[in-house]
């Protein structure tokens, strides 16, 4: 791409992330690289997924978007405007644990995150209400965590981020520790909420089911220092239908991502699968190059 349209692309983009890499200091003194000159433009009313190996850099990535931690070199810009620290009027954020107050109800949960905004306190109510009654959570507003199933706790979060009116948020494997039914239904709950709202979500997967159903792109990255391996496109219009998941298209995008993983999540484990069909094939005598 010329620097001319690249620059036309970027002037267009929700987030720019240019050659943003990364390290940190181990107790043991060790440098650990975690990014190496990530370039990325994530376009405007898109779901982006980052899938990769564990312990890549993802969330890493997510949270120098952000503004929770600073890149070592590169920049972050959201709508053409540099990232130095947390923007809360700019970005929301949704984590794989709920992070509920025990103590509040799940009104008074949703409506903290609005004094952060500076907002009023009748506003802060019917955006809370409003946002609870998005997620389908409105007749539970007076509950309390625990008297929530995880589900409806992690769509409590999800309502606490819609609730801050963002262009962006940011999603880290918000579905991770929940049964996997539950997860799919959510995922087609977000994805009707990203039909509604044109909003523009990152979001942090290991899934690769979930990243084919949600994504309008997949982001593949590469064992640590992360770096982008590759991008797949899937252009399927929002709200996804459940039948998706059982067609031949999503199996073959499912297929492709997994073959691009596979190398990047050996490196990762230190290579046992590998290692054992080597092992294998030396013992029935079968050489690298035979079929």
């Amino acid at each position: 791409m010329s620097d001319a349209a690249s620059n036309a692309t970027r002037a267009g983009a929700a987030i720019s992330i240019d050659r943003v890499s990364h390290a940190f200091t181990s107790a043991d003194g060790k440098v650990v690289r975690t990014l190496d000159e990530v370039s990325l433009d994530v376009r405007r009313g898109e779901m982006l997924c980052l899938i990769g190996p564990s312990g890549c850099g993802k969330s890493t990535l997510l949270n120098i978007i952000g503004g929770l931690l600073a890149a070592d070199t590169g920049a972050v810009k959201i709508n053409g405007r540099p990232i130095n620290g947390p923007s809360p009027k700019d970005i929301a954020f949704v984590f794989q644990d709920n992070t509920l107050f025990p103590w509040n109800t799940i009104l008074d949960n949703v409506k903290v995150a609005l004094e952060f905004q500076g907002l009023p306190e009748a506003e802060r109510k019917s955006r809370a209400e409003e946002a609870l009654e998005l997620v389908g959570l409105a007749e539970f507003r007076n509950h309390y965590p625990n008297q929530l199933s995880g589900g409806m706790k992690q769509r409590a979060s999800l309502a606490r981020a819609l609730s801050l009116k963002t262009d962006i948020v940011l999603m880290d494997e918000p579905f991770a520790a929940l049964d996997e039914q539950t997860r799919l239904y959510l995922g087609e709950e977000l994805s009707v909420l990203l039909a509604k709202s044109e909003k523009t979500i990152v979001l942090v997967t290991h899934s690769l089911s979930e990243a084919v159903f949600l994504a309008d792109r997949v982001v593949v990255m590469t064992a640590r220092p992360a770096a982008i391996k590759a991008t797949i496109e899937v252009p399927e219009k929002h709200p996804r239908d459940p039948a998706f998941m059982a067609s031949p298209r999503f199996a073959e995008y499912r297929n492709e991502l997994y073959a691009l993983l596979r190398a990047e999540i050996e490196k990762t484990v230190g290579g046992f699968v590998g290692a054992a069909a080597r092992r294998d094939r030396e013992r029935r005598g079968v050489g690298e190059g035979a079929s």
